[in-house]
């Protein structure tokens, strides 16, 4: 299994050549390409939150602390919420996420479970789609940018774990036991893998309602 070290140093890879592809050849602004950049590198990360060591429970639970209830705060100010509560709203964003949320996920999770797989992928891509809003830019192509872009920092996770979960040492390469426990649809527990696709299907019929509340018909 590869230690999170190489994990960042394949994301932050990663995100460096995401960010450049946004801007040249797709006409992204700089500034969107380096933030698709950092969400990149960040998703590379994203699946060690279910590691058995502390640290990245506390790295990145303390990052999206921090980020997500800032990721509010057009959405408040368009909604015409009081400075007040908008200050409200990032002190217990963040209480609520460093402590809460990491506790609960700590609790509720299995190291190589279903958040290392493909459907906790797609989760976390949609939650960053859903999460982003630039009421002075509402072009989706961004969002759409940052949610590719943390999916693909997290598929590098799984195919990375993968990798390493062949023992290339002599002739003949041989499989470790935890081969296939990375990049997976299911796992063993029909609990969590349907807790994964529920949360999963949740979030996509969210999006299908942002898509037609802004007047993109998808076909469904």
């Amino acid at each position: 299994m590869a230690g999170f070290r190489t994990h960042i140093t394949v994301s932050g890879a990663c995100g460096l050549a995401y960010g450049g592809f946004a801007v040249q050849p797709l006409g992204f602004t700089t500034e969107a390409g380096v933030l698709a950049a950092g969400v990149t590198a960040v998703g590379g990360m994203l699946p060690d939150l279910d590691s058995d060591s502390g640290i990245p429970v506390r790295e990145l639970f303390g990052l999206a602390a921090a980020v997500l209830p800032l990721m509010l705060v057009p959405r408040l100010v368009h909604s015409g919420v009081s400075f007040e509560g908008i200050l409200a709203t990032l002190l217990f964003g963040f209480i609520a996420i460093r402590y809460g949320a990491a506790n609960v996920f700590k609790r509720f999770t299995v190291h190589r479970g279903m958040y290392h797989s493909v459907p906790a992928m797609l989760i976390a891509g949609l939650c960053v789609y859903l999460a982003y809003h630039n009421p002075k830019n509402p072009d989706r192509g961004v969002r759409a940018l940052l949610a590719v872009g943390v999916m693909v920092g997290f598929l590098s996770h799984l195919i990375l774990d993968e990798v390493y979960s062949v023992d290339w040492r002599g002739v003949k390469p041989k499989l470790k036991a935890s081969a296939g426990s990375a990049f997976k649809f299911g796992s063993s527990s029909l609990f969590a893998t349907g807790t994964c696709y529920l949360i999963l299907g949740g979030l996509l019929y969210l999006a299908y309602l942002d898509l037609k509340k802004n007047g993109i018909d998808i076909g469904f």
